[in-house]
């Protein structure tokens, strides 16, 4: 969806500008027409040089280096899409409220093709309430907005605030661009849960797990690379692929009731949240107090939503489901496989290092009733995430 399609590639002044480069190397070989624009601030970190030779054409830096009286205009008007990639709380706040006084931002407030921005920035700049309602302004009007991710960050530091990669960008580029209906899993529904359930005990506690919601995310944003219609339930505030759907819930009670509204529709379900086995039975109707003394807490079964689902499942319709296990998972694995009707199970011990839980990596065991056996080492969760659905294709493949 690359091929032969004009892409403004913006790059805004951070020390991730340097990964722009392999973007722009990468929108080329999709066949994409790429014009970089290079804020001021870019060029103390790479130089209009690189791109200009990497590019379909030279690099553009300001409002006035160019022959035509309004270059802003021309670059927008002419684009299938613009990328912005680094894009620094600078750049995304002049964006939100209009400030155009350099040629990117104002090429940004002159097209009206799609827009993808790519921010990264330190993990206390990305938290800040300014920043965050400026993305928020920004997604309301249409901006599709990828990453950050999680992960080491200048200075040694690590947490939110990093580039995606730089494929990844690409990706989304394709998606926005109508990628989506293209891929492996083109004309497919795929349901995806993520994160952990939080059951209260009163209004301000709660009984929860330590589930991040990365691995479920990672696999709505791959099954969204491969061209799918994603629909992604969950309780984590993470960023999201252009193009999937969002339903957003807090407890087992409400997972349950978004995941039955949209079971019956998908074609693949993906169960990669973690749902609490037990919530308290009675809530407290305001805060619980230390001097009021201990209150007995009765627990209370929550709803098998693996087993709604497999309950109603239609033909056709492949059942994904996860198991955190605690040692080696494949016993855990094969028994959900053959207690939850299912047809493939994606297992990981949570004790081991690196894997499960909150960590940007993973090790899993997938098992599938058409004969699937992988163990796989420990990965990222996107690398997991592609392992997982190649298992899906196989087996729907096979079936």
């Amino acid at each position: 969806m690359l091929e032969g399609r004009r892409v403004v590639l913006g790059v805004s002044g951070g020390i991730a500008a340097y990964k722009a480069i392999e973007v722009c190397r990468l929108l080329v070989d999709a066949g994409a027409v790429v014009r970089p624009v290079l804020t001021e601030a870019a060029l103390r970190f790479v130089t209009a040089t690189t791109f200009s030779a990497l590019a379909s054409e030279a690099a553009r830096t300001s409002l006035w280096d160019g022959p035509e009286p309004s270059p802003h205009t021309t670059l927008g008007r002419e684009a299938d899409l613009v990328v912005v990639a680094p894009a620094t709380a600078r750049l995304l706040a002049a964006y939100a409220v209009g400030l155009s006084d350099d040629l990117l931002v104002a090429t940004l407030l002159a097209t009206r093709a799609p827009v993808v921005v790519c921010p990264a920035m330190h993990t206390e700049m990305w938290e800040q309430p300014a920043v965050q309602a400026n993305v928020a302004t920004l997604r309301q009007r249409g901006v599709h907005v990828v990453g950050p991710a999680a992960g080491p960050l200048a200075g040694g530091d690590v947490g939110p605030g990093r580039l995606v990669e730089p494929a990844e960008i690409v990706a989304a580029c394709a998606s926005v661009l109508g990628g989506a209906g293209t891929g492996a899993l083109a004309g497919l529904r795929v349901l995806v849960t993520a994160g952990g359930t939080r059951e209260p005990l009163d209004p301000v506690r709660f009984l929860g797990n330590r589930s991040s919601g990365k691995q479920g995310h990672a696999l709505a944003d791959e099954a969204a690379a491969r061209g799918a219609r994603v629909t992604l339930i969950t309780t984590a505030e993470r960023p999201v692929a252009p193009g999937v759907e969002v339903v957003n819930v807090d407890t087992a009670a409400e997972m349950e009731q978004a995941v039955l509204a949209h079971s019956d529709a998908a074609d693949v379900v993906l169960m990669a949240a973690a749902v609490a086995d037990f919530r308290p039975r009675v809530v407290a109707p305001s805060k619980l107090r230390r001097a009021e003394g201990l209150p007995e807490v009765v627990l209370e079964p929550t709803p098998d939503i693996l087993a709604a689902v497999t309950a109603r499942r239609r033909p056709g319709q492949t059942l994904v489901g996860f198991a955190a296990e605690w040692g080696d998972p494949r016993p855990g694995a094969a028994e959900k496989l053959r207690a939850k009707g299912l047809d493939l199970v994606v297992a990981n011990d949570v004790s081991a290092p690196g894997a499960g839980f909150e960590h940007d990596t993973n090790a899993v065991t997938v098992l599938s009733t058409s004969g699937i056996d992988l163990n796989g080492g420990l990965d990222d969760k996107r690398a997991i995430a592609r392992a997982v659905l190649d298992a899906v294709l196989v087996h729907r493949s096979s079936s």
